[in-house]
């Protein structure tokens, strides 16, 4: 059976960069979900929001994860921040693969996250940090419902995330 790790956080926690990397040191395939949505909408997350709305995005946020978690051969798989909002997600996540949680805090995030216009829901009162502290606070319960491990990204590189991701999946297997 194939070996899927699926990580999970909020957007600015490096899953894009570190699950390319994992899956590079690992020799896995990566997906990453948003990725996915892009190249199957023809269009960004950003103008996918604009144009069909947050639901058309999340259906197809949904569909693209579903399939990168049935695909064949091992994957490390990048997961869009929100996924976690839909229940038939978390049930998915905990059932197909190892999930990590890339945890970090919000003035981290906001310090890593550019505020390009890529990124819909950034865009509310107080700014990107109060936006980041209201997601991750809505959010925390369901990472936490669905991870089988959590890092603490804030003093790490993504090398060290990689690092203690390939360690924890070596402890599980042995």
């Amino acid at each position: 059976m194939a070996e899927r790790l699926a990580l999970v956080g909020m957007m600015g926690a490096g899953k894009s960069t570190v699950g390319a990397m994992t899956a590079g040191r690992l020799g896995w395939r990566f997906v990453d979900v948003d990725d996915e949505v892009t190249a199957r909408s023809g269009s960004s997350v950003g103008q996918l929001f604009a144009s069909r709305g947050e639901q058309a995005f999340r259906s197809l946020e949904s569909a693209c994860l579903a399939e990168a978690l049935d695909g064949d051969g091992d994957t490390v798989v990048a997961v869009g921040g929100g996924a976690v909002l839909d229940a038939g997600n978390r049930r998915l996540l905990r059932d197909k693969a190892t999930v990590a949680w890339l945890r970090a805090a919000p003035p981290t995030l906001a310090t890593r996250v550019d505020d390009d216009g890529t990124r819909p829901l950034l865009h509310g009162v107080g700014g990107p940090e109060a936006v980041l502290t209201r997601l991750e606070a809505e959010r925390r319960p369901l990472y936490e419902e669905v991870a089988h491990l959590a890092v603490d990204v804030d003093d790490l590189s993504p090398a060290q995330v990689v690092d203690r991701l390939c360690a924890a999946l070596a402890q599980a297997a042995s």
